[in-house]
């Protein structure tokens, strides 16, 4: 059976986008050059922020579509993480909230790709 360990986000400004994630997860890229940055979390997934422009096979309409989902042990962590992204300047598209799996708020990084930190229920 294959095991997905990697997402890559297509991104106008991988320069950009790689100092945005840098600022929120507190941690370097184990890679950047122009076109492309990859973050390696703990628990072994990776990240890769790849330009959108030299992609290749070239990608068709790109649009946000999905979300990034980051998992906390609580939902004091859940509020813990609102503020600091917030005081961070972080795009916030929905405050913390009790939803059906747990309590939750999500962001976007600069190209709106969904970010959701959450503690399940």
């Amino acid at each position: 059976m294959l095991n997905a360990n990697m997402f890559i986000f297509y991104v106008d400004n991988p320069t950009a986008s790689k100092d945005f994630y840098q600022h929120i997860l507190g941690q370097s890229p184990v890679e950047a050059s122009d076109t492309f940055a990859m973050f390696h979390f703990s628990s072994d997934v990776l990240l890769g922020l790849w330009s959108k422009h030299t992609v290749e096979p070239k990608a068709g309409a790109i649009t946000a579509s999905g979300e990034l989902g980051f998992a906390v042990e609580s939902a004091e962590a859940v509020d813990n993480y609102y503020r600091e992204w917030q005081q961070k300047g972080v795009s916030i598209i929905q405050s913390p909230q009790h939803m059906d799996f747990g309590y939750t708020f999500t962001a976007q990084d600069p190209d709106g790709h969904r970010l959701r930190v959450f503690a399940v229920a």
